[in-house]
């Protein structure tokens, strides 16, 4: 069995950064804010504080790779965004594939009925707790 950790997704963003953690059981992830910011640097020291709030143990980047597989531009920046963020906080961290993520986080939203500036401010949110529950899943399943 796989030790149980509070575990902080992230999904990193040029203007918004979605911030999600899920319990000491591993269960349920649950949204905690979206970060506003451009600064790549400001963002990654708020996103830095946010792990040292939540009592983060491990970090679960958002990693967009192409449909293809292949590694673009937008998924370097998040891998230089991760390590910035080993560094700040000493904090592990998994690039965990996001493809589809926003799709998903748009669908929800959809279904709840979630409309206008709401809808703005919680859909990165949304997508940093699919990418984590979405590892959350890849590790129960490790371990069974």
């Amino acid at each position: 069995m796989v030790n149980s950790m509070k575990i902080m997704g992230v999904d990193f963003g040029d203007a918004r950064t979605g911030i999600s953690i899920c319990d000491k059981s591993e269960f349920l992830a649950s949204p905690v804010c979206v970060i506003q910011e451009t600064d790549f640097q400001t963002c990654a020291e708020k996103t830095a504080q946010q792990a040292k709030e939540q009592k983060a143990e491990l970090l679960v980047i958002g990693y967009p790779k192409n449909m293809n597989n292949t590694i673009g531009e937008r998924a370097e920046k998040c891998q230089a965004f991760a390590e910035l963020l080993h560094e700040l906080t000493g904090l592990d961290y998994v690039l965990w594939d996001e493809r589809c993520t926003t799709i998903s986080a748009h669908q929800y939203l959809n279904q709840t009925n979630t409309r206008g500036k709401k809808r703005k401010s919680v859909i990165d949110a949304v997508a940093a707790v699919i990418i984590l529950d979405s590892y959350l899943g890849y590790r129960k399943n490790q371990a069974e």
